[in-house]
């Protein structure tokens, strides 16, 4: 039984941490290597500061679920410890789903940006605290298929 706790421990980290790699503008993955990028030029002409939700939440309620109906099962005995181990599973399931939420949410900026072609289009990014975006600077938009990376020019 102690190895059955312990893989639940390891599955929640891992969901926990699986997903937390830069999501900057200046951060690439491997998939990322040598793939054809468009790249446009524009101005920046408004900011917004957003939230970005994360989508950990299925793993965390799980996880908690798991957590909650292990500990809850260890509550009294017979059908007392099966209603234990239900409402243990329900609350380590919503609290599961909280903290991962909590977790994964991220500060995030909404770039409306004039395109030098003349187009205006918009890009949500994660706040990297290291460049901070103002109305009116220049900027480069790369591209690739349905996704796109603000830098300063």
């Amino acid at each position: 039984m102690k190895s059955f706790y312990f893989v639940v421990l390891i599955l929640s980290m891992l969901g926990f941490t699986g997903c937390s790699n830069n999501p900057y503008g200046d951060s690439y993955g491997v998939a990322d290597t040598r793939t054809i990028q468009q790249v446009r030029y524009g101005t920046i002409i408004k900011t917004e500061p957003v939230s970005i939700e994360g989508e950990g939440q299925v793993v965390g309620a799980i996880a908690g679920a798991a957590v909650g109906g292990i500990l809850g099962s260890k509550i009294g005995g017979g059908s007392g410890s099966d209603i234990a181990a239900i409402g243990g599973g329900v609350l380590g399931g919503v609290a599961g789903s909280k903290a991962a939420e909590g977790i994964s949410r991220r500060d995030g900026v909404n770039l409306t940006i004039k395109m030098d072609s003349g187009e205006t289009i918009a890009i949500v990014q994660e706040v990297n605290p290291s460049v901070i975006f103002q109305v009116g600077q220049r900027v480069r938009v790369n591209i690739d298929g349905n996704t796109a990376r603000v830098m300063p020019e």
